[in-house]
């Protein structure tokens, strides 16, 4: 049987990770910082898709929480196949206005954890020759803005060049850059959504949806909604002085995972 690890899993992207996997008959590890959720949603999914799960309470943000789900990678002779690095955060507010420490906090989830996960998963991937990796990063990624999108930015190159230097490994590497995605993260960091128009908004399902189906073509970077494709393209060309506005507003809402 198949076993994905999925980090953040009880909310949002994560747990729709979580439920489409499930239903596809995966067995699943289970990473998050609260246990109590973490143990309902095991049950529901066993519940509802006869599948085996195991739950993994982990922060993260912290040394102890990454070693933990190093060492459930690095185990031999439980092996996942599937790594989805999606566990995240946003700050409200501008550079300068956020504390510091919250700042860390959040390059140590997104960069550093999303670091030594890939290193803790890849070698025993490698050497069975098969394997995936899912690093989920942003729209906001392509914006020049803030904490938030430099260090998704660094989650797509860093997806994309540890891809290179796995050539023909049989091991996949895919960023997901998702836009505003309807989950729980606008609400835990404090940020207003009122301003955001309806049809800017993509469901959890759907960008799993894209996200999987892209993996399985090979694809390094699956950027979910055809809206969201064309914001990326220009973002790619346009200077970087022209998206000044854009990213403006997107460092206060383009947080979506």
């Amino acid at each position: 049987m198949t076993t994905a690890l999925i980090t953040g899993a009880t909310a949002g992207i994560g747990a729709a990770f979580a439920r489409r996997l499930a239903r596809g008959g995966y067995r699943l590890v289970l990473v998050a910082r609260d246990a109590e959720r973490l143990e309902r949603a095991a049950a529901e999914l066993q519940g509802k898709y006869g599948i085996e799960t195991e739950v993994l309470t982990a922060d993260l943000a912290t040394d102890e929480g990454i070693g933990a789900v190093e060492a459930r990678l690095a185990d031999t002779a439980r092996p996942v196949d599937l790594l989805v690095n999606n566990a995240g955060f946003g700050n409200k507010g501008a550079f300068l206005t956020v504390p510091l420490q919250d700042e860390l906090d959040m390059l140590k989830v997104h960069v550093e954890a999303i670091l030594r996960l890939t290193t803790a998963a890849l070698p025993g991937m490698r050497e069975r020759g098969r394997g995936a990796i899912v690093n989920v990063a942003s729209v906001a990624a392509f914006l020049p803005r803030g904490t938030y999108g430099a260090s998704k930015a660094w989650v797509v190159s860093f997806t994309q060049g540890v891809l290179r230097d796995l050539g023909g490994s049989g091991v996949r590497m895919m960023a997901l850059c998702p836009g505003f995605t309807r989950t729980e993260f606008h609400q835990r960091a404090g940020m207003g959504t009122g301003n955001i128009p309806s049809w800017s908004w993509l469901s959890a399902e759907r960008v799993v949806d894209e996200a999987l189906r892209d993996l399985g073509r090979g694809r390094s970077v699956s950027v979910p909604g055809k809206r969201y494709k064309l914001a990326v393209a220009l973002a790619r060309v346009l200077p970087s002085g022209k998206l000044g506005g854009l990213s403006s507003k997107a460092a206060r809402t383009y947080r979506t995972n």
